[in-house]
């Protein structure tokens, strides 16, 4: 797989996490490791980096080699934070960035069933080790349940007609790659004019959201990671979606002057890439980062 992969927003996290402080900073989703290249380069001490996907890990690792001594990579979800620095006697650490949502790396890796692009086994599952591939899901999950998850986590206004396509559909073949799945939805969504986004993205976000349980516990994870920050020490979260955008607006709100997390919240709005980012790197253009200051 091309190594190629671009960090979004490297700038303003550098600004926010400050790590020409030194210390020992937490990258919760590493991907391919550019964010924490910049780290290090930065001037951050250590490095715990996390990935769920050990494809990703691998990647990292190539990346990262010439500072082996200074990070140290684990196959995890972010959410469980608090066990490895636990495990690792750590009781708190000078800033933890946090890269939510699918990787382009997982989007263009062959044979991940997160794009409709090729048509191709309908896993989308970012740790392979566990839980059940979207065909599975698919396979089973109630037209109810199915309408349910398009419309609440892909925001699609045609969920129950989505829904419906699928349950028939699936009556007579099961639904086993992205093409199936992408033509399905494309004839159940009705055409008006010019779309800019291809009618199968929300059915695509709304799944592999559903079987990789990536908004399950993430409020969690904010508190228990804003209880995890030195005094000074920061919390950077970047979304790229608006359900996930608007957990970490409320959970950073909610957190803003409590015991025993006591954070500031550095950004009123959202910021998001410039210009010249978007240009670059057209899949930075949904991206909006949050930060809180822990100040005592």
């Amino acid at each position: 797989m091309d190594l190629v992969h671009e960090p979004v927003m490297v700038a303003e996290v550098l600004d926010l996490l400050q790590p020409q402080r030194g210390g020992l900073f937490v990258d919760c989703t590493v991907g391919a490791g550019g964010h924490a290249s910049a780290l290090l380069e930065a001037g951050a001490t250590r490095l715990l980096a996390l990935d769920r996907d050990a494809e990703a890990l691998g990647l990292a690792r190539e990346r990262l080699a010439s500072w082996a001594d200074r990070i140290e990579l684990v196959q995890a979800d972010y959410r469980e934070l608090p066990r490895l620095l636990d495990e690792r006697h750590l009781p708190a650490v000078d800033g933890i960035l946090a890269d939510l949502g699918v990787s382009s790396l997982q989007l263009d890796a062959p044979g991940r069933g997160f794009s409709f692009r090729r048509d191709e086994p309908l896993d989308m599952r970012m740790d392979q080790r566990q839980g059940e591939a979207a065909a599975d899901w698919l396979r089973a999950a109630p037209e109810p349940e199915l309408a349910d998850v398009i419309h609440r986590y892909g925001e699609e206004r045609f969920a129950r007609r989505i829904a419906r396509a699928i349950a028939r559909a699936r009556t007579d073949t099961p639904i086993t790659t992205t093409g199936q799945l992408a033509s399905i939805v494309r004839r159940a969504v009705p055409r008006r004019g010019y779309q800019r986004i291809d009618p199968a993205t929300r059915t695509f976000q709304a799944i592999r959201i559903r079987v990789n349980h990536e908004l399950d516990r993430l409020d969690q994870f904010l508190e228990a990671a804003a209880t995890r920050l030195k005094t000074g020490a920061r919390l950077v979260v970047i979304s790229f979606h608006s359900l996930e955008d608007r957990i970490v607006k409320h959970v950073f709100r909610s957190l803003a002057g409590q015991a025993p997390q006591a954070v500031h919240v550095l950004t009123r709005r959202p910021l998001m890439p410039a210009e010249p980012e978007i240009a670059r790197n057209p899949r930075a253009r949904s991206a909006k980062l949050r930060a809180v200051e822990r100040f005592a």
